[in-house]
Order: structure tokens, then sequence, then C-alpha cells
């Protein structure tokens, strides 16, 4: 199963355009799982993942893999491509 790290700050516009495109991909699909991450909370971990924007989505394999990565906001059509690895 891959999951999606979704970087993401309370403070960021395009962070809170992306929540009901987010919420509603959960709704229809189990996996990927998108785990949400405050890049100001946890600030070392994005400095790991190399954050240098909000939100920032990194799809991962099932290994931990890295195989995509996505800075800024994008349209569901495109959300459900990246998450699902299209």
């Amino acid at each position: 199963m891959s999951t999606v790290l979704y970087f993401t700050a309370q403070w960021c516009g395009p962070c809170k355009a992306m929540k009901p495109i987010v919420e509603e991909f959960e709704k229809e699909y189990l996996e990927p799982s998108v785990i949400r991450i405050d890049a100001d909370d946890e600030f070392k971990l994005a400095q790991e993942h190399k954050i240098q924007a909000v939100p920032t989505f990194i799809l991962l394999s099932e290994e931990g893999e890295e195989l995509n990565r996505w800075k800024g906001p994008m349209n569901k059509e495109k959300f459900k491509k990246f998450a699902l690895g299209e």
C-alpha cells in the first residue's frame, strides 16, 4: 500500500484550498492513505524530506521509497492521478 505525505501549515492559503480535495479523495479511496504533516510542528521531518514550500505532496511506495513529489495546490483530478500513481 502506498502512502501520500501531505506537508501543510495552518497559515497556508493553498493548503486550506486543498483540504476539501484531500478529504473527498479519502472518502472515495481507502488507499493510499494520506498522512498530514504540519511543516511548522514537524520541522525536523520537513527538513528530512527537503520541504521548501507548502503544500508539498510526496507519494511513497510500500517500501517507503519516494515515487513522486508535487509542490503547490492541484485540482481534484490531478490530485487523484498523483495519489493513485497514474
